[in-house]
């Protein structure tokens, strides 16, 4: 569906040349959710504008459908965009026309009839929940009813494609949650690739079959969200991995490791991050019995990514004769992420 092929973009000015993107090489399939995920900085807004042809490539190769965007002249690619819809971090309706008025303004662009029109935009306000806002303004709404708007405006023209920037990090949670649900189901009614950029590794997950990290302008992994995360290769992705997961001690867990009584034994406070089928195995019962250590867990948390179970661990480890050394070896050999958080 979309071919990336080599794809750099350099930024040139008087104080010097920028590279934004760096050979990127994507592929996306028809019907998927598709996330690009990295830092501020990284070249992800770059990268969609270079896809709907905003910016201009310095070098490489876009496909979409079969079709070359790099090659097209200015009409052909004007009627090539009406098949890539857009959505934005910070909506762009136009504050003087009602919700029924933005969702038509693509259409009446494009030159359909009023009936046309009319039937078209009230489909649309009926798909995403606003058939009781059509003759409100964009100051009437909340930010996830605008949103909803840009959504509706932006299928005007029954894309093939939704190209998403940013479109919930001026969201709150329930809201950026509703807004999520809503774009899964547009996918699966409509069949529409959608394209979503953000610095949210829990958009990501809520959302995406697949994901592409960039880091310092290049795509640095790709492939399937639970493949990509279940081994991430670089430390960018198990930065983001680790976003969703226990990255820092709550205080009262503190308190508590700080009050244990330690008794005779040697020992450590360890964290350990599992993620997939790891977690219908019996690890610590595992440890205890082949190691002759003792376990007390002191706190634990489980969330889902598309069904596969990820989370923390944090727990006490207490033996003789190296048995934590030789626990916590074999721990990482089953490809836990382990941190020692304390020696005791």
């Amino acid at each position: 569906m979309i071919r990336i092929r080599n794809l750099t973009k350099v930024y040139r000015s008087a104080s010097g040349n920028v590279r934004a993107l760096d050979n990127v090489n994507l592929d996306i399939e028809r019907g998927d959710i598709f996330g690009v995920i990295g830092l501020s900085g990284a070249g992800k807004s770059t990268l969609l504008r270079c896809i709907n042809m905003l910016e201009k490539p310095t070098s490489g190769s876009i496909e979409i459908d079969g079709v070359e965007m790099t090659r097209l002249s200015p009409n052909e690619l004007k009627e090539m965009r009406k098949k890539i819809g857009m959505i934005f971090q910070h909506f762009n309706l136009l504050s003087s026309r009602t919700v029924r008025g933005n969702v038509a303004f693509p259409l009446e662009i494009a030159g359909l009839d009023r009936e046309t029109i009319n039937k078209k935009v009230e489909n649309l306000l009926k798909l995403v929940g606003l058939s009781d806002k059509a003759e409100s303004y964009p100051s009437q709404l909340s930010g996830g009813q605008k949103q909803r708007v840009g959504i509706a405006r932006a299928l005007a023209n029954d894309p093939k494609v939704l190209l998403c920037d940013e479109a919930t990090s001026a969201l709150d949670p329930e809201t950026t949650l509703s807004i999520l649900n809503l774009l899964k189901d547009i996918n699966r009614q409509l069949g529409i690739t959608i394209v979503l950029i953000t610095h949210e590794m829990n958009v990501i997950k809520q959302i995406c079959n697949k994901v592409a990290v960039i880091e310092k302008s290049r795509v640095v992994e790709q492939g399937p969200l639970l493949e990509v995360f279940s081994n991430p290769k670089t430390e960018t992705a198990r930065n983001f991995l680790k976003s969703i997961t226990l990255s820092q001690l709550p205080e009262d867990l503190k308190d508590r490791i700080r009050n244990l009584n330690h008794g005779h034994l040697e020992g450590k406070i360890v964290k350990v991050g599992f993620f997939g089928e790891i977690t219908a195995q019996p690890v610590i019962s595992d440890i205890v019995r082949k190691f002759d250590v003792d376990a007390n867990i002191l706190y634990g948390n489980i969330d889902h990514i598309q069904g596969t179970p990820y989370g923390t661990l944090v727990m006490e480890l207490r033996g003789k004769n190296g048995g934590v050394g030789e626990a916590l070896k074999y721990l990482k050999e089953l490809r836990l992420d382990v941190e020692v958080v304390e020696n005791v």
